[in-house]
């Protein structure tokens, strides 16, 4: 049972999109201390360390060093991680083509056709 005055208890994947959520806003590569802040200060400074190398390790955020601590900046924008993510599960699987024929067959028609959209415009930048 939990304490009614403590906080419910955040999941990894929660507290990594709330740490690139921030590190969005900021207008240029911030420090952990800069994205604590930005969080409202509930995380614990070594918290917001860990998420970030996590982060790090999934190729989400890139670093640069500063004086004597990161400065760090998001790898890529949300689709983009999205994108990671599905690579990263299709990277995984032996039957690649059985993973892919599943995912297309459980899209919507407007996905579908979307899909379709942007396969056919690569494939006339691979002509050219």
């Amino acid at each position: 049972m939990t304490d009614p005055g403590q906080r419910p208890r955040r999941g990894q994947g929660e507290l990594e999109a709330l740490v690139l959520s921030a590190l969005r806003e900021a207008d240029g590569p911030a420090t952990a201390g800069w994205v604590q802040e930005r969080l409202g200060g509930d995380l614990a400074y070594t918290t917001v360390i860990t998420i970030l190398t996590r982060l790090l390790g999934k190729g989400a955020v890139t670093r640069e060093r500063v004086g004597r601590s990161f400065a760090w900046t998001p790898a890529s924008d949300q689709a983009g991680l999205a994108a990671r993510k599905m690579r990263k599960v299709l990277d995984a699987e032996s039957d690649r083509g059985a993973v892919l024929a599943s995912f297309v067959t459980g899209l919507g028609p407007d996905e579908e056709q979307l899909l379709r959209q942007l396969l056919d415009q690569d494939q006339g930048e691979g002509d050219g």
